[in-house]
């Protein structure tokens, strides 16, 4: 697993650029990070605003239970299922489809029959959708469970559905939901973060929506501290390290060393620039597009709730005692008993007896 820490600093922040005027001449220096988290009105933050990039190398396969969807739907239940549907302009009539898997042959003996919830006389259904029953409830606000049974040589299946009547068209005051983060100490606590759970993003499912083209410019560079991965381009021989030698990997250009001098190391793996320099930092760089059409495929995934868990990380038992019985400290003697003869000496017990052979 690789670490990436995320450096902010007076040389990468606009805010802290002032100006001053030095020799009758206006130029622009740094501050210290003090200006910048309170040099605000009433000692407010001028830190606003931040974006920090986050590099996800991991797929949904990589969270370990999900799985692309094939696209194959099938109901729960197909030999009893139904629908129903209302309007606002008769809300207090529904419209109830069997959905039920007419296609199946042992399904020409079921009997099937609806329940409305409301006390009124239980209706057949003889047929299956688009057709459908229809029933109006009394004029009163309520909720009624709608019962469809199928009744067969084997038994009886129910499916229960529950409505709320009169139907009305519900609308969400808040479809988006916002989610708000306030600091109740320090600078920050003038400076609230939020974020809508549903955006344009999330809400269009499409991959031109997703592209970071959609809301950023791209490419852009990410930079930060990490580990020393140089060991990584070790070769075999007196001079392990050698500049501008390609090291490959699966018959592919895994790396190679770009520079070698007295101050820092620089090299590339996989498209990303490393720097190791004497003092023991290593610093990366490299160019990135986000998520682009090339590598962004509109695919459906599923959640296979029987692998939960099974990426956890491996319990390993080291002390491990094997009970292989209890001997008395007479059963040996006891047992020399069942021994007729050397042979069964030897062979008793698949080596039950030590028997040291000398010559």
């Amino acid at each position: 697993m690789d670490y990436y820490n995320i450096v902010i600093s007076p040389e990468t922040i606009k805010r802290d650029l002032v100006t001053i005027t030095y020799s009758g001449q206006s130029i622009g220096v740094y501050s210290a990070m003090t200006e910048v988290i309170s040099g605000g009105t009433n000692g407010y933050s001028l830190l606003t605003g931040l974006t920090i990039p986050i590099l996800i190398t991991e797929t949904i396969n990589d969270m370990g239970y999900y799985d692309p969807f094939d696209g194959a739907i099938q109901q729960k239940d197909v030999v009893t299922n139904f629908l129903f549907s209302s309007t606002t302009s008769t809300p207090y009539t529904v419209n109830v489809y069997n959905t039920s898997d007419e296609f199946q042959k042992f399904l020409e003996l079921s009997q099937y029959t609806v329940n409305w919830g409301d006390g009124s006389v239980v209706q057949p259904i003889t047929t299956y959708a688009p057709n459908y029953l229809t029933h109006t409830y009394p004029n009163a606000s309520g909720q009624y469970t709608i019962t469809l049974e199928q009744k067969n040589p084997w038994g009886m299946v129910r499916v229960d559905k529950k409505i709320n009547l009169p139907y009305k068209l519900e609308t969400i005051s808040n479809p988006k939901g916002t989610a708000y983060f306030i600091s109740n100490l320090g600078n920050w606590s003038a400076t609230p973060v939020s974020y809508n759970y549903i955006f344009s993003g999330d809400a269009e499912n499409s991959v031109s929506a997703q592209t970071s083209s959609t809301y950023v410019t791209t490419p852009y560079v990410v930079s930060g501290e990490t580990v020393s991965r140089l060991q990584d381009l070790e070769q075999y021989g007196s001079q392990k390290y050698v500049q501008g030698v390609p090291i490959f990997k699966n018959r592919e250009i895994y790396g190679i060393i770009n520079s070698i001098n007295p101050n820092f190391t620089g090299y590339t793996i996989q498209n990303i620039d490393y720097y190791d320099y004497s003092d023991g930092t290593t610093l990366f760089f490299m160019d990135s597009s986000g998520f682009t059409t090339d590598n962004i495929t509109a695919t459906p995934i599923i959640k296979q709730e029987v692998l939960i868990n099974v990426i956890d990380q491996p319990q390993i038992q080291s002390d491990v005692y094997v009970e292989r019985g209890k001997n008395s400290a007479y059963e040996r003697l006891q047992r020399l008993g069942e021994v007729d003869n050397v042979g069964d000496l030897v062979n008793y017990g698949y080596g039950f007896f030590n028997v040291e052979k000398k010559m």
